[in-house]
């Protein structure tokens, strides 16, 4: 029963049950990554940039929301396929907020990094139409937890009228 190493590395490659793990490996592996990076396209209405967001809360008097994000980032993305893509998230979204993307990479968005302490991603920060930080949080997040935030912003936007 003394196999020599070529013969042993020949079985290996031929054997059906190697065959098929490494195939089913390839199958899980590819999943995986398509789960991670696939985000679906959601309704929110998105505001442009900070200025037009602004203009937009001061004229509705509605509370911003900052989701930092960058196109890297896994957590983004799952919120992103979690939570901004549900239609309960999008209805409360679109009718009490300015929400607006804001990409961590993209050099435009430096001040905007520098003046809400932004070092990681994601972080998502509700602001009245002034730019005060009224509620954030850090870190991914689901559905539950971000209806939540959304409530709690809300109230407390209409009590700092």
């Amino acid at each position: 029963m003394n196999r020599t190493k070529p013969e042993l590395l020949n079985l290996l490659k031929t054997h059906w049950l190697w065959i098929w793990f490494w195939r089913l490996t390839l199958v899980f592996s590819l999943s995986y990554a398509w789960y991670c990076f696939y985000v679906p396209s959601n309704d929110i209405v998105w505001a442009e940039n900070y200025i037009s967001a602004q203009n937009k809360a001061f004229q509705s008097d509605k509370p911003i929301i900052l989701f930092f994000t960058g196109k890297w980032c896994v957590p983004c993305k799952i919120m992103k396929r979690q939570v901004w893509a549900d239609e309960q998230v999008r209805d409360v979204v679109n009718k009490e907020f300015i929400p607006l993307i804001i990409d961590v990479d993209d050099p435009d968005n430096i001040d905007l990094l520098v003046r809400y302490n932004v070092a990681g991603t994601p972080i998502t920060i509700i602001t009245d139409s002034n730019g005060n930080a009224l509620q954030w949080r850090v870190g991914g997040i689901g559905k539950s937890e971000f209806l939540e935030l959304l409530r709690e912003s809300s109230s407390i936007a209409i009590n700092t009228i």
